[in-house]
């Protein structure tokens, strides 16, 4: 049997119950878009974050998008960022006709190298989009002040770090607005597309609203910039209610499958999580680091292991981002990552005998490698 690199199943068995009683929630409901479910996530989402507001939306990118619009972004404008992320992230930029600048990423953590930033502003920069990736937090303090020196917003972007911490405060409650993914593979997943955008901004909230329903704020009546249909299915956000109950034992259940790999795989050659200073770690995926990276990847596929590269083509090599010029070497040390990282099986539910099987098949491939 394939030990697969993420699989909800395990999941699904232990909280059936509670999640087909969601679902009779919402069905017997008599309101199926835009109802309690809805409203009820954005409450307790933003309450657990400690802000005022949750706009809930219809999936990751677009509460990037829809964020960064909130905040004025767009055309003409320029939005820091990195490379070494999913493309929704630059998608979302580049959708809402702004222009992603790339910062390389510090070789330790593969997050943004905030060192890097304060060259990249230029006249045309009114962002920061941070993204914490892989489950931990970029450091924030130096693109707060660069963003308050320079009168640039922040939009963090917290798509695989719900529940992390940076010297105690939430991913998410850093900057301006921040914008989430409830994809299912997620720490805090739904069992489809989802995502929500947060802020304290009452001026934000009210235009991410908006923009998620058409541009509209009474019926039928669109005002200022048209917006969407983004709007966050009951469904999914009644799941997600039930869900967020249980985050902080999903995070703990993560933290302990990371602890072991940790120590079984300590002494093996492999380059394993390094959390920064001042973070709190959730592991939404486990990346490791060797330059024989694709020879262990063809080599656990023997013993039914599933492993996944997390990114195998950073976003400024690919054809679709070509029109920014930026060319091999640009960014060399996310460029040389995309060579080596790739994560091994992670999830909450993924059990000490799975956990087992992958640290021992991980040893005996590696120490093959000489």
């Amino acid at each position: 049997m394939t030990t697969r690199v993420w699989d909800y199943l395990p999941e699904y068995e232990k909280e059936r119950e509670d999640i087909l009683d969601a679902v009779e929630t919402v069905f017997s409901s008599g309101r199926l878009v835009l109802g309690a479910s809805v409203r009820g996530f954005e409450e307790e989402f933003a309450a657990y974050h400690g802000v005022r507001h949750c706009v809930g939306v219809d999936n990751g990118t677009n509460a990037i998008k829809l964020g960064l619009q909130a905040l004025g972004v767009g055309p003409g404008d320029e939005v820091i960022t990195v490379s070494n992320t999913a493309a929704p992230t630059v998608v979302a930029i580049d959708a809402v006709g702004a222009t992603p600048v790339f910062v390389d990423v510090d070789p330790r953590t593969y997050l943004m190298d905030t060192d890097q930033v304060a060259a990249a502003i230029t006249p045309r920069t009114r962002c920061l989009l941070p993204v914490h990736l892989y489950g931990q937090c970029v450091d924030m303090e130096p693109l707060r002040s660069l963003a308050a020196g320079h009168g640039l917003v922040i939009l963090e972007d917290c798509a695989q770090a719900h529940g992390a911490r940076h010297h105690g405060r939430l991913a998410g409650t850093m900057g301006q607005a921040a914008a989430f993914s409830f994809y299912p593979t997620k720490v805090l997943g739904a069992y489809g597309d989802g995502g929500a955008t947060i802020t304290s901004d009452d001026e934000v909230d009210r235009n991410l609203r908006r923009l998620r329903y058409y541009g509209m704020e009474d019926r039928y009546y669109v005002v200022r910039t048209p917006g969407h249909n983004s709007r966050l299915d009951e469904l999914h956000a009644e799941i997600l209610r039930r869900k967020l109950r249980r985050l902080d034992d999903y995070i703990a259940a993560r933290r302990e499958v990371a602890r072991r790999y940790a120590e079984g795989l300590a002494d093996v050659g492999l380059v394993l999580p390094e959390p920064a200073p001042g973070n709190d770690h959730v592991y939404y995926v486990y990346v490791v680091r060797h330059p024989r990276r694709d020879d262990i990847i063809a080599a656990l596929k023997g013993y039914d292991i599933e492993l996944n590269i997390s990114y195998p083509w950073p976003v400024h090599t690919m054809t679709g981002f070509a029109h920014l010029g930026y060319g091999p070497g640009s960014l060399p040390v996310t460029e040389r990552l995309a060579t080596e990282i790739f994560s091994l099986p992670m999830y909450a539910s993924l059990s000490p005998d799975l956990q087992d099987k992958v640290i021992s098949a991980v040893r005996e491939v590696v120490s093959t490698l000489g």
